[in-house]
């Protein structure tokens, strides 16, 4: 989960600027999370485990297929994931340039497309109705600005 410490420009319309975690991720999550994603990725995207989906890509200079558990929710046709580490993060970056992934999440594979970064304000119908109020808050003490859409479909196990 590096970080690029060189501004990118938005390539799309509407694409939004840059966005490093927050003070509090990078003090805090950001160690814990080297510690304990080799635990997460093993518990991610299984049936009982919501907190976390296993999100599937390749990584966008090296080819090298990658899993990063990350939170994740799903509504009718589109998954939302909450960008904890922004925009800038690997995962998200690799996501976007192959313009999509494979996820798994609560037991079941999906095929996930269209990646579209939105603001909290976009996105805030899906997370209304994807996550929880306490998640919603974490979200907001935690300083998460952004969150991943993609277009999700089931695929046959």
């Amino acid at each position: 989960m590096s970080m690029n410490s060189e501004p990118a420009v938005a390539a799309t319309p509407g694409a939004l600027e840059p966005v490093a975690p927050s003070l509090v991720v990078r003090i805090v999550m950001r160690p814990m999370t080297k510690l304990l994603n080799p635990l997460i990725i093993k518990m991610a995207g299984r049936r009982h485990f919501r907190m976390a989906a296993q999100i599937h890509h390749v990584g966008r200079r090296s080819g090298r297929p990658y899993t990063t558990p990350a939170g994740a929710r799903r509504g009718d046709e589109v998954i939302v994931i909450p960008l904890t580490f922004g925009n800038q993060s690997d995962w998200s970056r690799n996501v976007q340039a192959a313009g999509g992934c494979s996820i798994r999440l609560e037991g079941k594979d999906y095929r996930a497309t269209q990646p579209q970064f939105l603001s909290w304000q976009e996105a805030k119908p899906l997370i209304r109705s994807a996550f929880s109020p306490f998640e919603r808050a974490s979200f907001r003490m935690l300083g998460i600005r952004q969150f991943m859409r993609l277009h999700a479909v089931p695929t046959e196990s």
